[in-house]
């Protein structure tokens, strides 16, 4: 009963995990669209993902119940590491490519199964090793080979500097990841809640509040940014989090640049080159054989029988 219940709470995880990249997938076709400032789309993103979530949290009863000072702590420290993610993969996005921005950024899972190793003393065998090796070729391949319909033009420093941003937005989004696992069975609602109000207290400072904008559009923009890719969004994810291991929530992260340069070519006719493609396989069959756990060495013993 107890095996069945683990595989039922990881395949809901799965899915969870899946929908959310889906989601995701498509952000940086909506930034760049938006045309709006960075800083107040991210404020706004927080004020409307926090009046979500606190509707989502009231009606699944999430606010029932009272948070340690500890739990309170390590959710502000996941809600200042998000915060810092965003700026960072936003900023990159016009410095280095969406696309290319986006799979620098999926070196994260490297980051976050090292991070699982010191914080929760998972082990990391030989087949994990050679799973995210394979994947991280895939990244390779596809941050070597830019966009072919979006020509980087800028000084090589903008783009170097996008790169090692998105590298940064990698490293805060598998601290906040390892901060939400550290808060156990912590209602994911009430932790994406508590993350958006201390981005709003974090971004408010730097925010235009005196020229708010008159077009409809605008609004809109920071509706839908705050619902949809926020409160929605933060549910999926941090319900996967809890319910998979960290290697496997590392694993489906890549999925992300796919979806990604899926949402490139419909919008943008961004068609994939040879080694992007390549490099988009390698990501899927290493996602796929870390979830499923899939033996290497064994595949090799029974090919040789």
């Amino acid at each position: 009963m107890s095996n069945k219940s683990n595989k039922s709470k990881r395949i809901r995880g799965t899915v969870e995990m899946v929908a959310a990249m889906l989601i995701s997938g498509t952000i940086g076709w909506f930034v760049v669209f938006s045309g709006q400032p960075i800083i107040q789309l991210l404020f706004w993103r927080c004020v409307f993902g926090a009046a979500t979530l606190l509707v989502v949290c009231f009606l699944t009863g999430a606010l029932v119940g009272r948070l340690t000072l500890k739990q309170v702590g390590w959710a502000a420290l996941g809600g200042v590491a998000i915060v810092l993610n965003w700026l960072l993969i936003f900023g990159s996005f016009s410095r280095a490519s969406i696309s290319v921005a986006i799979a620098v950024y999926n070196t994260q899972p490297f980051m976050l199964v090292g991070l699982g190793a010191i914080f929760f003393s998972e082990r990391i065998t030989a087949t994990k090793l050679t799973w995210l090796g394979i994947a991280f070729a895939g990244v390779l391949l596809i941050v070597y080979t830019r966009p072919s319909a979006a020509a980087y033009a800028g000084p090589a420093s903008a783009y170097i500097a996008g790169v090692l941003m998105a590298l940064g937005a990698a490293f805060f989004y598998a601290i906040a990841a390892i901060a939400t696992k550290k808060l156990g069975d912590t209602p994911p609602h009430l932790i994406a809640l508590i993350h958006v109000c201390v981005g709003t207290v974090m971004i408010a400072p730097f925010a235009d509040l005196t020229n708010l904008p008159t077009d409809y559009r605008a609004w809109r923009d920071f509706v839908v940014m705050g619902a949809v890719y926020t409160g929605l969004v933060f549910a999926l994810l941090y319900g996967a989090i809890q319910k998979l291991p960290t290697h496997s929530v590392g694993a489906l992260s890549f999925l992300y640049p796919i979806f990604a340069m899926v949402v490139d070519f419909v919008a943008f006719d961004h068609r994939l080159k040879l080694l992007q493609f390549v490099g988009s396989v390698a990501i899927l069959i290493a996602a796929a054989g870390m979830t499923l756990g899939w033996s290497l060495h064994r595949r090799k013993t029974t090919s040789q029988t």
